[in-house]
C-alpha cells in the first residue's frame, strides 16, 4: 500500500489548442491591458472556446507592479474567480508561464489553462530598477570583469559580448560570423507581419552600423519592445470534448533549468551567460522524446545578441563546439536547420514577458 501511494502519478498529455499575439512594436504605443486583451482574445478565438472554459491562468511580465496579471485579465477576458498566477523570470518569463501552465494540465490539476505574457518597456537599454539592494546579476558581472574590462556599454551587451569575445579567442571566430547571424535574422523578418523591424540589410550595413560593444553593432542587438502573446493549453479529454483534434499540437517535451556551478566557477563568459543551462535543457528534451539534434528542422532560440545565437547552436548540439555552421548556411532556408524564421529577437523585438514562449507563434 505504501509503494502504491508513492508511485508517480500518470502524467496527462498536454496540447496547445489556441495561440494569439500582438505585433511587437517600439515602446510607448500601447498599454499592457490592451496588449493582453488582443493576445488573449485571439488565443481563445483560435481555440474556439470562451474564457469560462479556462480553469487557471499563468501570466508573465517583468516590468510592472504586483498583480498586473489580474488587471490585464479582469477587464479584457473576464472575472470568473479562477487562480491567476504572476511570474517574473526575466527573458524566460514567457516560457516559464507556459512551463507552469503545462504542469497544471500535466498533473491533472486543471484541464484547460491560459498562459499569457506581455511587456510594456521603456526605450533604451535595460537598467536596474532597485538600486538599494543586491543586484541579481552581481555574480554574473564579476565573471565578466574577471576576463574583460568593464566599459560604459550597456551591461547586457557586455555580458553576451564577452561570451562572443571568448568564443573568438578560443575558436578563432570572426566578427563576420556574428554579423552573418544578424543578416540572416533581418532577412527572415521580412516575412513576419508581427515583427517590429522588417528591413533587409546587407552584411556590410550590419558590420558598419553603430558599435554597441566591441564587435557587436546595433543591428546585432535586440531592441526593447512592447508586445504580448497567449497560449491555451489543454489535456486530451478537453481536446476531444471540444472537437479540437485537428488543431491540437502536443508539447512533447519542455524543460526549465537554472544555473549550474559552472556558471560562476569556471571564469567563462560563455558559461556565465547560460551555455550549460541550455545544453542540459536540450539534453533532457531530447532524452524525453527519443529524438536527437539532427532530427530537428526548425529552431527558435534566444538571440538577444548575435553572440548568444552562435553559442546556443553549440549548446543545443546543432554543431560541434567551435565548428561554425554559419558559413555553410546551415542556419537558414536551404541548409540543415532554419534558425529563427520569425526574425528572432534581433528583428522581431524583445518584450521580455512575451518573448520566451511566443516567438514562434506567428
Amino acid at each position: 500500500q505504501i509503494q502504491a501511494a508513492m508511485a508517480p502519478a500518470q502524467k496527462n498529455r498536454v496540447f496547445v489548442v489556441g495561440v494569439g499575439m500582438t505585433k511587437f512594436v517600439k515602446p510607448g504605443a500601447n498599454d499592457y491591458p490592451d496588449m493582453a486583451k488582443e493576445a488573449g482574445q485571439k488565443a481563445l478565438a483560435d481555440a474556439g472556446i470562451p474564457y469560462s472554459a479556462i480553469k487557471q491562468a499563468v501570466v508573465g511580465y517583468v516590468y510592472g507592479d504586483s498583480t498586473c496579471g489580474q488587471r490585464a485579465i479582469y477587464h479584457s477576458l473576464g472575472m470568473t474567480g479562477i487562480p491567476i498566477i504572476n511570474v517574473n523570470n526575466n527573458c524566460s518569463t514567457g516560457s516559464t508561464a507556459i512551463f507552469m501552465a503545462r504542469q497544471l494540465v500535466q498533473g491533472g490539476l486543471a484541464d484547460c489553462v491560459l498562459a499569457l505574457g506581455f511587456e510594456k518597456m521603456e526605450r533604451g537599454s535595460l537598467s536596474s530598477k532597485f538600486l538599494d539592494r543586491t543586484s541579481p546579476m552581481d555574480k554574473h558581472m564579476m565573471v565578466m570583469m574577471n576576463r574583460y574590462t568593464l566599459t560604459e556599454a550597456p551591461p547586457a551587451s557586455q555580458l553576451f559580448g564577452g561570451a562572443g569575445k571568448e568564443h573568438m579567442e578560443k575558436y578563432g571566430t570572426k566578427p563576420e560570423h556574428f554579423a552573418k547571424i544578424a543578416w540572416k535574422n533581418h532577412k527572415h523578418s521580412i516575412n513576419n507581419p508581427y515583427s517590429q523591424f522588417r528591413d533587409d540589410y546587407s552584411l556590410d550595413q550590419i558590420l558598419k552600423s553603430r558599435k554597441v560593444y566591441e564587435f557587436l553593432t546595433l543591428l546585432q542587438c535586440c531592441p526593447t519592445s512592447d508586445g504580448a502573446g497567449a497560449v491555451v493549453l489543454a489535456n486530451e479529454d478537453f481536446v476531444r470534448k471540444h472537437h479540437l483534434e485537428d488543431q491540437a499540437v502536443e508539447i512533447l517535451a519542455q524543460e526549465l533549468v537554472t544555473d549550474l556551478p559552472s556558471t560562476f566557477e569556471e571564469n567563462s563568459c560563455i558559461k556565465m551567460v547560460g551555455y550549460d543551462m541550455s545544453r542540459l535543457a536540450a539534453k533532457k528534451c531530447f532524452e524525453a522524446t527519443g529524438l536527437k539534434p539532427s532530427d530537428v528542422d526548425v529552431v527558435e532560440l534566444h538571440d538577444c545578441f548575435s553572440a548568444n545565437e552562435l553559442i546556443t547552436y553549440e549548446a543545443l548540439g546543432l554543431c560541434p563546439e567551435g565548428e561554425t555552421m554559419i558559413d555553410r548556411g546551415d542556419n537558414t532556408y536551404g541548409g540543415k536547420y532554419v534558425v529563427n524564421p520569425s526574425g528572432g529577437l534581433i528583428s522581431k523585438g524583445h518584450p521580455l514577458g512575451a518573448t520566451g514562449a511566443f516567438t514562434s507563434l506567428n
